[in-house]
């Protein structure tokens, strides 16, 4: 490690993994600060992978890791899928991502802290909430950086919130994907499999009910799960039984790395469609899927509903781009026909819908 930038509260170290792409298995990224805060506790990481098409965009999670190393991972493989989502998406925005590490409690203090951190990047990273962080955070945050989106607005305006945005791009997904592999717009009668029903999971699952969908749904808060299956007439199981549900989509919606060889040798499913980041454990789980005759959604371009919203908030606030929420909403719909035209590529050309995504990403990106 070598120091970055110090001030009188903030202790920003740059790791020396920028370069270390083909050891890890990551992209080079431009930039990873880990930020230390000795007054609040104060433990994150913020990794910029790609600023070539505008700011690095990404929201900024906290979780309690099991070490820095493994925060650390997470980092890289968030921001690497920030850049490809917005690159998709067609969003003037390159990918970043935060995470803080859960060692400390989240205090008024420590979230401005991290707000200073943001500040110090001088634009170059976007932070907004995700996992463990809420929109009330952010209002904290934005005290010390104006580099922040994702803000409590009045409602029909654009921003606040992105959960609902993602909620509506998974479903726009979901729909093409069940179209595709299935030969039917219907969603009554479809059987989904639901893990996590979190903001998103259960936003989804509501809107899946509203339409007559048949709902599976599994949460390791299990007393979340068994009122989400009371209210919509869901059935619940376990965290652990939910992958092998017979249905015809399994949605991941919670935490990545769902995806894994002995995970996808379970499914009986036709179609995997869901919002959770970084679903596939390794890159050999996109071929796996494909052999196995499922549709694999790619899950940073199903989920790039909470993105488009916050890009449409933060230009409009910093350089008086303002589009309406109608505009918004119509930005995220098009997320199922972008997908229906990535599945009809991978089609023809024999290949998992992963590489796909992943090669026209990195070419949008100039890797």
């Amino acid at each position: 490690m070598t120091a970055a930038a110090t001030d009188s509260r903030l202790q920003t170290v740059q790791l020396a993994v920028i370069d270390a792409g083909a050891a890890s298995g990551y992209d080079a990224h431009e930039r990873v600060a880990l930020v230390k805060d000795a007054a609040t506790g104060l433990h994150a990481i913020v990794a910029i992978h790609s600023t070539h098409l505008g700011p690095a965009a990404g929201g900024v999670r906290r979780w309690a890791y099991a070490s820095e190393s493994a925060a650390l991972t997470d980092a890289l493989r968030l921001s690497r899928g920030m850049s490809y989502k917005n690159a998709l998406a067609g969003l003037k925005a390159g990918g970043g991502k935060a995470v803080v590490i859960a060692d400390s409690p989240k205090t008024s203090a420590l979230l401005e802290a991290f707000g200073e951190a943001v500040a110090a990047l001088g634009g170059r990273y976007v932070t907004a909430e995700d996992v463990g962080m809420s929109d009330a955070d952010m209002v904290v945050v934005s005290r010390r950086s104006a580099h922040v989106a994702g803000l409590p607005v009045a409602a029909g305006e654009v921003g606040g919130n992105p959960g609902p945005f993602t909620a509506r791009g998974t479903l726009a997904g979901l729909k093409a994907a069940v179209q595709h592999k299935l030969g039917t717009d219907r969603v009554a009668g479809l059987h989904v499999a639901i893990q996590g029903v979190g903001s998103v999971g259960g936003a989804l699952a509501r809107a899946l009910a509203a339409k007559g969908a048949r709902l599976t749904v599994a949460d390791v808060d299990a007393a979340r799960a068994a009122a989400l299956a009371a209210e919509l007439g869901a059935v619940q199981v376990g965290v652990d039984d939910i992958m092998a549900v017979k249905a015809d989509v399994f949605s991941p919606n919670a935490l990545g790395a769902a995806l894994t060889q002995a995970s996808i040798a379970a499914l009986d499913v036709a179609v995997v469609a869901g919002a959770a980041n970084n679903q596939l454990a390794t890159p050999a789980d996109g071929a796996r899927l494909l052999a196995r005759g499922i549709l694999y959604v790619p899950d940073y371009v199903i989920n790039a509903g909470g993105i488009i919203s916050v890009m449409a908030e933060y230009l409009a606030k910093t350089q008086g781009h303002k589009v309406t929420l109608v505009e918004v909403n119509a930005a995220v719909d098009a997320i199922g026909p972008r997908l229906a035209a990535l599945f009809s590529e991978a089609d023809a050309a024999g290949l998992p819908t992963d590489v796909v995504a992943d090669r026209t990403a990195q070419r949008l990106i100039g890797r």
